[in-house]
């Protein structure tokens, strides 16, 4: 068990100490460096061509470039994909909240047949050819792929070591950014806790209601929203200021350009440490 007692000091600051994982599919060695090699594995695509990382790339803050997640075949999906930080804090999973679990979720883009376009039995077939990954079914496979992604952490920011006490860890025009995003900004109401995300559903950019992302790493995950509208962390405070959602939350911020510039910087502070299973 020292092995888990490491990880649990590797917590990035700003996060809880304690991982939650369900009662059934405990944080094991085994299963994480599994789940690992899985994420990595072309062979959970249709014709080899991608990997789960391909769309959650972790020199990108486990998401990509793109306006929209490109699958087998150059398909384009409907929205962006999304990052895939702290996600073992996660409520509800996809942008559209859809699936419960990580359990069930990491399972849903391979068989997707607009992203990774293998159904499961294929999948399984392929990787029981595999010395490495024999015997396995779908429970193993769902259960490696979500142990992996719950370590993936991101914490330790010039924001949380503020928080912390280091008062010198923001700027002058962060620390004026910190208290807009509190106040007159108002993005506190849904970018709370310490993932700075409530989980729940918004319309914030469109009809349909999307989930709250965390902003953790946000200044590394360009282009922003569900759709990748947004090229820039400007265009994003440009929206918000506009104040033009269904959400009745949502309302114009009158913020001078000023204001708009602090809260860009402040952003910045969000990014700190990513750490994952195999470290």
């Amino acid at each position: 068990m020292l092995w888990l007692l490491l990880l649990s000091l590797k917590v990035p600051l700003g996060l809880d100490a304690h991982i939650p994982t369900p009662p059934d599919n405990p944080l094991r060695p085994e299963t994480i460096q599994l789940g690992r090699k899985l994420f990595f594995d072309t062979r959970l695509s249709k014709d080899n061509s991608i990997s789960c990382a391909t769309c959650h790339d972790p020199k990108r803050a486990f998401t990509d470039q793109h306006p929209r997640a490109i699958g087998v075949n150059n398909q384009h999906g409907p929205r962006r994909s999304p990052r895939i930080l702290n996600r073992a804090w996660g409520r509800r999973f996809f942008w559209d909240g859809r699936s419960p679990t990580l359990e069930d979720q990491v399972l849903q883009p391979i068989a997707n047949p607009i992203e990774m376009a293998l159904p499961l039995d294929e999948a399984l077939k392929k990787l029981n050819e595999v010395d490495d990954y024999k015997p396995i079914d779908q429970t193993k496979l769902a259960q490696a792929l979500a142990s992996y992604v719950r370590t993936i952490l991101a914490g330790n920011s010039p924001y949380d070591q503020y928080l912390a006490g280091n008062k010198t860890a923001l700027t002058t025009q962060q620390q004026k950014g910190l208290q807009l995003f509190r106040t007159k900004a108002n993005c506190i109401s849904c970018h709370l806790g310490p993932n700075l995300t409530d989980e729940d559903l918004h319309q914030t950019n469109g009809e349909t209601p999307f989930k709250t992302p965390s902003l953790r790493q946000v200044a590394q995950a360009a282009p922003y929203f569900h759709d990748g509208s947004a090229p820039t962390l400007e265009a994003v405070i440009d929206h918000y200021n506009k104040g033009e959602a269904a959400d009745p939350e949502i309302q114009p911020l009158k913020l001078t350009s000023e204001e708009k510039q602090a809260l860009v910087e402040f952003l910045k502070s969000l990014t700190g440490d990513i750490i994952e299973g195999n470290q």
